[in-house]
């Protein structure tokens, strides 16, 4: 299970996150504890009205649990790693919202404290986070027999496509997934041994090596993007000025959009819109099945929470009709009748907590092996339509430099009629005037 943690502030922007049913095909708040509020937004603008008592300006510690995408995880697992994440992190007993989100087949976690200890009105200092949920997530990986991921067994192996929201958002500008543009940029270097055999490698696919802000190694898309080549390709600096050399020598951002500018002819812009045209029409079928099966997705669990709550007012009540009152609840407190009704109680309130659960978690992955059965055929569609943007850039780049080449021969071979237009315009003028010196 991938652990991701970070201190922040901006309460009411993560309640919305969290809440978000737009980026996520079903969001469900799983717990809201330790606060006076008893829903996400109230809870988290508590946790900062609180933090005014205090000089602490990130006062909430942000997770993100995620598990592995082809295995079943219980909320079970997810309780009990979120108890060993707070006894590593100092974080037991502070209040906490617990949001679950699921998404094209996976479902993740959202855990999210208040960093301020109440009784002493300060915060609780969190020492190396990112090493500690390394090790946790490190031993769920042993414990539970999944796939270690290559990053923890060699550092230098790190997975090259985790990405960040903002590059989330940035390829969504462009209708891509962040997962394909680092996994192109990433064969760009790999099959590249040269600054020139790189920057070659990343214009067939529609790129523009160039110099950051921050002088740093960026690359620019068609599409005016601009993507940091430490980030995407897992590189240090210095590992890239080892192959690209000093970034003084590469074009500024604005020179390389102005290049990108001059390059886009009205050929690539209208084959650009054809085939995204073209791509939205192949995917309005599998749009329509997906926004199907999520609302009766949603009705189905709408329909089974009504139903346990009705089935659990019922069952509450029978329990309580067990307790007796007046002189008769007195009397089964001096036989002990009524401890052991209570116990009993108990016990089957406990059993018919465990069966609800049960049975939410029995839908939820029943749910979620359909979606992903209907995700494989996205991804298929997905990587069909990649391949054929690849394509259409790698075309269009061989025609710039075919157009690019074919200019350079027209020069050339217009320069060589003209030396000899001249050297002939030479030679008549020499036999003219040898033939005028005969007369």
């Amino acid at each position: 299970m991938i652990l991701k943690g970070n201190q922040r502030g901006g309460g009411r922007q993560m309640a919305l996150h969290l809440l978000n049913a737009e980026a996520n095909e079903h969001v469900n708040v799983y717990e809201v504890s330790g606060f006076m509020a008893d829903d996400v937004l109230g809870a988290l603008n508590e946790a900062h009205a609180l933090s005014k008592g205090t000089k602490c300006r990130q006062f909430m510690y942000s997770l993100s649990l995620n598990p592995p995408m082809d295995k079943k995880v219980s909320i079970q697992t997810f309780e009990e790693t979120l108890d060993r994440i707070e006894k590593k992190l100092g974080l037991e007993d502070q209040p906490r919202v617990i949001v679950f989100h699921e998404k094209e087949g996976r479902r993740h976690a959202h855990a999210v404290w208040s960093r301020i200890n109440a009784e002493e009105m300060k915060a609780i200092n969190i020492a190396f986070p990112k090493r500690k949920l390394n090790d946790i997530s490190k031993s769920l990986y042993l414990e539970h027999g999944w796939k270690l991921p290559e990053g923890f067994k060699d550092k230098s192996k790190k997975n090259p496509l985790n990405y960040t929201r903002a590059e989330w958002q940035q390829a969504a500008r462009i209708g891509r997934r962040p997962t394909d543009i680092k996994r192109e940029l990433q064969e760009c270097w790999v099959v590249s041994d040269s600054k020139k055999s790189f920057e070659n490698s990343l214009h067939e696919s529609g790129y523009i090596l160039a110099r950051g802000d921050k002088r740093g190694y960026v690359a620019v898309d068609f599409h005016g993007e601009i993507y940091s080549l430490s980030r995407q390709l897992g590189q240090k600096k210095k590992s890239l000025e080892v192959k690209l050399g000093k970034t003084e020598n590469l074009p500024s951002v604005s020179d390389a959009k102005d290049k990108i500018s001059n390059q886009l002819s009205g050929l690539f812009t209208r084959y650009s819109d054809e085939l995204t045209l073209q791509h939205k029409n192949d995917a309005q079928l599998l749009l329509r099945a997906k926004n199907e099966m999520i609302a009766e997705h949603r009705n189905v669990r709408t329909q089974l929470d009504v139903f346990q709550k009705e089935r659990w007012s019922a069952e509450e009540q029978e329990r309580m009709t067990r307790i007796r009152k007046g002189f008769k609840g007195f009397m089964d407190k001096l036989n002990g009748r009524y401890w052991k009704t209570r116990k009993a109680n108990e016990r089957e309130t406990y059993q018919a907590n465990v069966r609800d659960q049960k049975e939410q978690e029995e839908l939820i992955n029943k749910q979620l092996a359909e979606r992903q059965n209907l995700q494989a055929q996205f991804n298929l569609m997905h990587e069909k339509q990649e391949n054929e943007r690849t394509e259409l850039i790698r075309d269009l780049s061989q025609l710039k430099s075919y157009e690019k080449d074919k200019d350079l021969v027209s020069e050339r071979s217009k320069s060589r009629d003209k030396d000899k237009d001249h050297d002939s315009d030479t030679d008549l003028g020499s036999l003219d005037i040898d033939f005028d010196h005969e007369l």
